[in-house]
């Protein structure tokens, strides 16, 4: 079955909203496990207007399931994760100031870029993901940076969900491509309780699913363990 990785950034959102340890974030991450999460994911960015790094260093000390570090590869994010050493690092191609992922790699032209970076957190031990849109261009050439999995941004297959049928086209396809050149497949951005089912029943394989914003809207109705219940149901 594929995995629900909870992202908790919008918890720290919350927290630093007013100071202080409301909600405790390392709490929360234990608890989100708990309830039946198969992993926690963080996005620490550098201007920690939600995950910190020190919240990464206590993190890494309590989740039991697969810890996700995701970010852009600056100098200090990779010294950050090769200390820590996750289950997995998730790259995204996030410049400084962005609101939020919001377009996948381009592996033809970044790979020289990309793959020492890669080479040296699989080095460490450290399976290594990267963002990438439904392209199988793309996926052929994430496969040649040495990536362990690829992540599928899904935010135009979200926003575009009235017409699910065609917008999940571009990621059956590519699905099929990574298959075929073995690489693992992990999916996240804007999935819900709304498209989440509909989007893993058409793909070929989906080892894995990140989902933070509207899992934490859910639970502010649901409350986190049923919501958790309500998003492994989908999957």
């Amino acid at each position: 079955m594929t995995k629900l990785s909870v992202n908790i950034n919008k918890i720290a959102t919350l927290r630093n909203a007013r100071g202080g340890e409301i909600p405790n974030l390392v709490k929360m991450a234990t608890d989100i496990e708990k309830f039946g999460a198969d992993g926690i994911t963080v996005h620490p960015r550098p201007d920690a207007r939600h995950i910190t790094y020190q919240d990464v260093y206590d993190l890494s000390k309590v989740v039991t399931t697969e810890f996700n570090i995701e970010g852009y590869p600056s100098k200090d994010f990779i010294s950050l994760v090769k200390e820590v050493k996750p289950t997995q690092v998730t790259l995204v191609p996030d410049p400084p100031g962005v609101l939020t992922s919001s377009e996948g790699w381009d592996t033809k032209e970044q790979k020289s870029l990309l793959k020492p970076i890669i080479a040296g957190f699989k080095e460490e031990g450290i399976r290594v993901s990267i963002f990438l849109e439904p392209n199988e261009e793309m996926v052929e050439h994430a496969k040649a940076c040495g990536t362990d999995r690829i992540e599928f941004y899904t935010g135009h297959y979200a926003a575009n969900y009235h017409q699910k049928e065609k917008e999940v086209l571009p990621y059956v396809q590519a699905c099929k491509k990574a298959v075929d050149c073995g690489l693992g497949i992990n999916a996240g951005h804007d999935l819900s309780l709304e498209n989440l089912a509909f989007f893993i029943k058409q793909m070929a394989r989906v080892d894995e699913v990140s989902i933070g914003h509207a899992l934490i809207a859910d639970a502010l109705y649901y409350g986190m363990e049923e919501t958790i219940k309500k998003y492994k149901a989908q999957l």
